[in-house]
């Protein structure tokens, strides 16, 4: 059959399977056909689904809607109605608790979860489990860099071979702006009223040395740790950036892709050359500048001197000399405890996390692998400069997981309701939230 390498001895033996349990349904051409709901992307997961897909197995895409908090909210639905049409899923590493406290994940074969365990980054392997077990498979892993472009740095004077912090990076886009009323420097973030913006939230207070909250374990009465000398070090950044120039104009709808523009703003001839400045964002920024190169600039394309003068370095501190605790993301691979074919639905999600395959995915959608092995697919070595692989590599060993709590969904949105918009956040937002939180959990107050 077209794309389908035989699976590994190691996959099999992993997962205690034969060919021989692949039945004949569901697809016309006669093969096991497994649904794997999967979120948008450039086709890497498409085209990981083909190459894991035999001679037996089908292994179809449908796309999820592309903010998360939506993810979750259809496949919980139809989870929780026990629908046997979902085989695999991809999911945010934050609701792996959530799903698999409630059940809808299938158990993970121990052999499988020892061989997942040592294959992938520690901080992939904590993002997957919960409750002491690995509970879905480490796909791809992500975390967030301050990109930047080399010219704004050079004019502000910041020296980006050594850490800077957040007021350091706002207050040189400020001080250009103030300093050329022509000069428009922004610091972009994510901060519309969604899962992003609590990312950002999260990665300020852990870089602060705080948690949002503490025993997870305890569910509804976990300890909620929002107010706190952390939680008002990650307000005063959040504030200082929303009362200055340095804050993009759509800054409460802001997102991973609209700041991007503002890095390499255009005029109808040409990139502006003295304007755009800092962003923090995920791992697919690299890929998506450098596929602009050499398109026309009505389509937002940039040339090579614009691409030469992109910059990386890691995330900024919270607090000066204390490190950064850069965001984690990525994506886990669930299979559905409700699967009409759960062998072979796990086999193929053994097959999606191979290394190789997570190096075909981070090719094509620029979203890197959860293993370090996956680093050495050879593509990517290929794009990618050394040194900027290196330390995205280095920044997934330091970043810092969202909490993993069963009532994340609710938390966020507590997090969402009292920190939004950015605008309105002051030094007595983290108590108004920490709160909230707590009202929330015991059921005093609604969303």
């Amino acid at each position: 059959m077209p794309g389908s390498p035989p699976r590994t001895a190691a996959v099999l033996l992993a997962l205690g399977l034969t060919t021989g349990l692949l039945t004949s349904c569901g697809s016309d051409d006669g093969r096991v056909r497994i649904t794997w709901y999967a979120n948008p992307d450039q086709g890497g997961q498409a085209a990981v689904a083909k190459k894991c897909s035999t001679d037996k197995v089908e292994v179809e895409i449908q796309v999820l809607p592309q903010d998360a908090g939506q993810q979750r909210i259809q496949l919980a639905r139809r989870l929780a109605a026990k629908d046997p049409g979902i085989d695999l899923m991809s999911l945010d590493p934050v609701f792996n608790a959530e799903f698999a406290n409630a059940g809808f994940l299938a158990k993970i074969p121990d052999a499988l979860q020892q061989q997942l365990e040592k294959q992938s980054f520690t901080g992939a392997v904590d993002a997957a489990t919960w409750d002491d077990e690995l509970v879905a498979l480490p796909f791809w892993s992500n975390t967030q860099l301050l990109w930047y472009r080399k010219d704004a740095a050079k004019a502000a004077g910041l020296d980006m071979t050594r850490p800077v912090t957040w007021e350091q990076v706002i207050d040189a886009a400020t001080r250009l702006n103030s300093e050329n009323r022509a000069r428009t420097t922004h610091v972009g973030v994510q901060a519309n009223k969604y899962e992003g913006y609590v990312v950002w939230i999260n990665a300020l207070i852990a870089g602060a040395g705080g948690s949002i909250l503490r025993n997870a374990e305890k569910g509804t009465d976990a300890t909620i740790d929002i107010d706190s000398d952390p939680g008002r070090a990650a307000a005063k950044v959040v504030e200082q950036l929303a009362g200055s120039t340095a804050a993009e104009p759509d800054l409460s709808v802001s997102n991973e892709g609209t700041v991007l523009p503002f890095l390499y703003p255009h005029d109808r001839k040409a990139v502006l050359p003295d304007v755009g400045g800092f962003l923090v964002d995920w791992t697919f920024v690299y890929s998506n500048f450098k596929g602009l190169v050499g398109k026309s600039v009505s389509s937002g394309g940039i040339s090579k001197q614009d691409f030469a003068n992109l910059g990386w370095a890691p995330y900024p501190q919270t607090v000066a000399g204390k490190d950064a605790a850069p965001p984690y993301g990525g994506i886990n691979i669930g299979v559905s405890q409700y699967s009409a074919h759960p062998d072979e639905a796990m086999e193929a999600a053994a097959c999606i996390v191979e290394p190789d395959n997570q190096g075909v995915n981070a090719d094509l959608t620029g979203n890197m692998p959860a293993s370090a092995a996956g680093y050495d697919y050879p593509a990517l070595r290929k794009t990618y400069p050394a040194d900027l692989l290196e330390m995205l590599q280095a920044g997934l060993e330091a970043a810092s997981p969202r909490p993993a709590s069963p009532y994340w969904s609710d938390i966020s949105g507590a997090i969402q309701a009292v920190w939004h918009s950015p605008r309105a956040v002051d030094q007595d937002t983290p108590a108004e939230s920490g709160r909230f939180i707590v009202d929330v959990l015991k059921g005093r107050r609604l969303l």
